[in-house]
């Protein structure tokens, strides 16, 4: 296994930005493509249960539709990969089911060895005071993924743009996830940046360090 060394990752995280104007003209290689891909598949979660679906959305014609629902922000039409994080609405028992009926099969293992696992999911999620806000936890856990594919993509070179100023309710309506059972929380523009983008060479501002690091 190689590691990047703590000099790369700092450097890469400086290099990346909310990218305001991407190149229309590049896209992002297939290989590097399914690196960011599988960077969304091995994001953590809560008890790995997956809250979530992740859809890519390629087509020109439903890019124009929810650009227009997206503040008409340049970034949705212009990248090459866009990205609808949703979650998956309103868990129920049968999503911890399928989770550990997944589990059991990928460790070879019997599903009646992860009961005690099962019921401590239940309790919490379906069960517990968390149920009455379960789309939020959800939605808390789509965040790690969107964290996980920005700074797989700086590491790549790859620029993004999250996108949270858009319409959620008219995202699933276009993307036909009502049906689906998913529903909109957060979108990332993925590509490279415009050379005349002039937010690529503002300086990052962020706080001290002693500001928002506190050792106890």
């Amino acid at each position: 296994m190689s590691y990047s060394t703590p000099a790369d990752l700092i450097t890469n995280l400086k290099w990346r930005y909310a990218t305001k104007k991407f190149d229309p003209n590049r896209a992002i290689a297939p290989e590097l493509w399914a690196a960011l891909a599988e960077s969304l598949v091995l994001t953590p979660s809560s008890y790995g249960l997956q809250p979530w679906k992740f859809f890519i959305v390629t087509n020109p014609e439903i890019r124009a539709q929810l650009k227009g629902f997206s503040w008409n922000q340049s970034q949705v039409t212009d990248c090459s990969h866009y990205v609808v994080f949703t979650i998956k609405k309103n868990l129920s028992l049968g999503d911890v089911d399928r989770f550990i009926e997944r589990t059991a099969a990928v460790r070879s293992t019997e599903v009646a060895s992860m009961q005690k696992y099962r019921d401590m999911i239940a309790s919490d999620l379906i069960y517990g005071p968390r149920s009455f806000n379960i789309n939020e936890w959800a939605a808390r856990q789509v965040y790690i993924a969107l964290g996980n594919f920005m700074t797989s993509a700086a590491m790549l070179g790859v620029d993004t743009c999250p996108m949270e100023g858009i319409e959620p309710a008219n995202y699933d309506q276009v993307l036909g996830l009502g049906q689906k059972g998913y529903a909109t929380v957060v979108a990332c523009a993925a590509g490279y940046r415009s050379e005349d983008d002039k937010y690529a060479t503002l300086a990052k501002v962020r706080f001290e360090p002693a500001d928002v690091l506190e050792m106890i």
